[in-house]
């Protein structure tokens, strides 16, 4: 469970409640920022702005409002009122992102960024700065592209991304949020998100050729009022496509699905802080889900054989930023209750209370019409040599152990704030700053298998920019109730869960490995971190360098 150490965590929510709404400067519309649908609303899938001839051009403004319940709200939003669209983009196309921050700065907070590395944007972040991380694609981590770090983009300031994805970036589901170190989980818990498609899944899976696709995006948001959590009452409720699913009388979503089709669900867990565990149930029986992605990589992939595996699960365990995609069929005509839930979620007794909810009632009918929005885009490209092709019986070139652990600030008072980290073992553990240097050096090529342990009484989730790492164990105390996910070994992803350690000290620490992939063309700085948004924002993030391989020049020497 979060517990704020940093003074940003302190300040910030005071400040959330001092903004008033700002209209973007490239405004078309009298649409107010941030709009929300009401509870038991259908769910139709967000706007979808598509690439054409090689090109997506966007203009985003960075948005905030405050709801009926005083919650603090952000989005990015298009000049024609659309809130946080879908980007769909194909290998080789040229992304082109230009956000104005439209978020007024209440004065009160100002911090220079690292004297000794350059700034990207401002050099100064403020109460009001956000920036743009394009997550789990395989984008360089420089100013200007995918890096996070010093970039920061202050109100008032327009600031352009321009990204080229790379051709041999798999097709499936990514998504963008805001990224700024010590207001990452607000923002993200505000709703300032949305989906990245790479079209041409199909071209991978054929399985999934002329089915209608469904993008889901769950986040989560404060309770109203700030009950205490415990029992019934969730640390945080649920949205599904902006609906909410809110205590205390969690009103479902509606999905409405063709009678007798199959549709390819995209569904992405876009929360700060909440883990779900996704079913289907059909009269409460849980229903086969075909597994067709996770994290964006097309699941059996990256054999050398241009064709994915079906994998196929009753339940689907997500950790914060984790995406699965998956068939499902609609429900029978005898079917009397249909059901999209999230089952309950054990994250340990220092953990967040993450409950059973039902996301979405489904409904079948013979006369719907398709969502324009949902029809496949046809793809012309043909399956070229997958990005990570091979990685299993890659030679190792470096292996390494990493932990995540807390403190409280003063022990003697359990009240008190904690301090999280993420380690190299047999470093001393350090918060976070973006003036630290590197805590791991890598070389362009290199193939490291990482263990990484959790030493706390609450889930952690690893996640590391620019590359994706291949499952190769998982290895749990499952006697203590934590769990697992289901159907992840041998597969790729960029964010993995690594459940809660039950303090005893004759069990071991529950752990991962991981296999990563340094082979592409990205080098400089980057991170990885606990994708639960409090803890990272709170210091359990850590700067990975990966420098040039040495290049054989004319002289005779390496450089």
């Amino acid at each position: 469970m979060t517990k704020p150490s940093h003074l940003f965590s302190l300040i910030i929510p005071v400040l959330m409640f001092l903004w008033m709404p700002a209209t973007p400067a490239f405004a078309q519309t009298e649409i107010a920022p941030c709009p929300r649908l009401p509870a038991g609303s259908e769910a139709h899938n967000p706007p979808s702005l598509v690439s054409h001839h090689g090109m997506l051009s966007v203009n985003f403004s960075y948005q905030t409002t405050v709801d009926a319940d005083g919650r603090t709200l952000f989005c990015f939003m298009t000049p024609d009122g659309a809130e946080n669209p879908t980007l769909h983009v194909l290998p080789g196309d040229t992304l082109i992102v230009n956000v104005t921050n439209n978020v007024p700065d209440s004065g009160g907070m100002s911090m220079s960024m690292s004297a000794d590395k350059p700034a990207c944007g401002a050099d100064k972040m403020t109460s009001a700065s956000v920036n743009i991380h394009y997550h789990g694609l395989n984008l360089s981590p420089v100013c200007h592209q995918d890096e996070v770090i010093q970039t920061t983009i202050n109100t008032g300031q327009t600031f352009q991304y321009k990204i080229t994805f790379p051709n041999d970036e798999p097709p499936g589901l990514y998504w963008y949020h805001p990224h700024i170190h010590g207001m990452a989980e607000a923002a993200v818990q505000g709703g300032a998100s949305g989906a990245i498609v790479v079209d041409g899944i199909e071209k991978i899976q054929p399985e999934v050729q002329g089915l209608n696709e469904r993008i889901l995006m769950i986040r989560d948001q404060n309770v109203a009022n700030h009950p205490n959590p415990g029992g019934i009452i969730p640390s945080w409720d649920l949205t599904l496509n902006t609906i909410p699913i809110a205590y205390p009388h969690f009103t479902p979503a509606i999905i409405k699905m063709p009678t007798g089709k199959r549709e390819l669900w995209r569904v992405c867990n876009a929360s700060a802080d909440s883990l779900v565990d996704l079913q289907v149930l059909y009269d409460n029986i849980p229903q086969n889900l075909q597994i067709v992605g996770l994290d964006g990589v097309p699941t059996g992939s990256q054999d050398g054989s241009l064709r994915g595996n079906l994998v196929n699960a009753n339940h689907i365990l997500l950790p914060t930023a984790g995406r699965a995609e998956f068939i499902l069929a609609a429900p029978p005509a005898h079917v009397k209750s249909a059901t999209f839930i999230t089952r309950t979620v054990m994250t340990g007794p220092d953990g967040d209370n993450d409950t059973r909810r039902i996301l979405a009632n489904i409904q079948t009918a013979n006369s719907l019409t398709q969502d324009s929005d949902g029809i496949m885009r046809h793809v012309e490209v043909l399956p070229m040599m997958q990005r990570f092709e091979w990685l299993a019986t890659a030679p190792v070139t470096a292996e390494r152990e990493l932990y995540f652990s807390e403190v409280l600030t003063d022990p003697s008072n359990p009240n008190s704030p904690t301090n999280f980290y993420i380690t190299v073992n047999g470093n001393t553990p350090t918060l976070f700053d973006p003036a630290n240097g590197p805590a791991i050096t890598t070389t362009q090529g290199a193939v490291e298998d990482w263990t990484i342990e959790n030493r706390t009484l609450e889930n952690h989730e690893f996640h590391i920019h620019q590359i994706h790492f291949l499952v190769m164990a998982q290895n749990h105390f499952e006697s203590n109730g934590s769990q697992s996910q289901p159907n992840i070994n041998g597969q790729f992803l960029d964010t993995i869960q690594i459940p809660y350690w039950d303090g005893n000290p004759k069990h071991p620490y529950p752990s991962v490995k991981i296999r990563l992939d340094f082979r592409g063309p990205d080098i400089g700085d980057f991170v990885y971190h606990c994708h639960i948004l409090g803890h990272e924002d709170n210091g359990m993030m850590a700067i990975i360098r990966v420098i040039p391989k040495p290049v054989w020049s004319k002289q005779g020497f390496w450089r």
